[in-house]
């Protein structure tokens, strides 16, 4: 079994993590954060691009916006949601304003929006507010973790 290359949500460093190391306990090489500690890190449009492009583990990214009400509704039971899902995915969120360019490339035409990519391409998109376990349980089955 190869490693797992994880980006750091706080600098976008690329981090090898062996299969016999615990992915919960890694820190990043570069900064010093811990790369998983079950909250979903708001990324600009380039640690995006690097967590997509670069991470061996799935990325799960919420596109939202500071004045959309379900967006607010939904960011608990996001962080909720990575208490569970991770190590095994990577949920980051990303600022729809902020980052204008990234969400029309993506084609994002209503938020909350989440979609899941793996090995670099988009394999699922959930567009409404949805529960934790509803994130859970949709996240798992558009990622093939069973």
């Amino acid at each position: 079994m190869s490693d797992n290359h994880v980006v750091c949500s706080q600098c976008g460093s690329v981090n090898r993590i062996p299969p016999t190391k615990s992915a919960l306990a890694a820190k990043c090489g570069k900064c010093g954060e811990q790369l998983f500690d079950g909250t979903p890190k708001d990324v600009d449009a380039n640690v995006f691009e690097r967590q997509v492009s670069r991470s061996t583990v799935p990325v799960l990214i919420d596109i939202w916006a500071p004045w959309c009400g379900p967006c607010k509704m939904m960011a608990p039971a996001y962080q909720a949601a990575a208490g569970q899902l991770e190590p095994d995915v990577r949920l980051i969120k990303l600022n729809s304003d902020e980052n204008q360019q990234v969400a029309g490339r993506l084609g994002i035409r209503g938020i909350p929006t989440m979609i899941l990519y793996r090995d670099g391409r988009e394999v699922a998109r959930q567009s409404g507010a949805m529960t934790a376990s509803q994130i859970v349980q949709w996240t798992r089955q558009a990622a093939g973790l069973g």
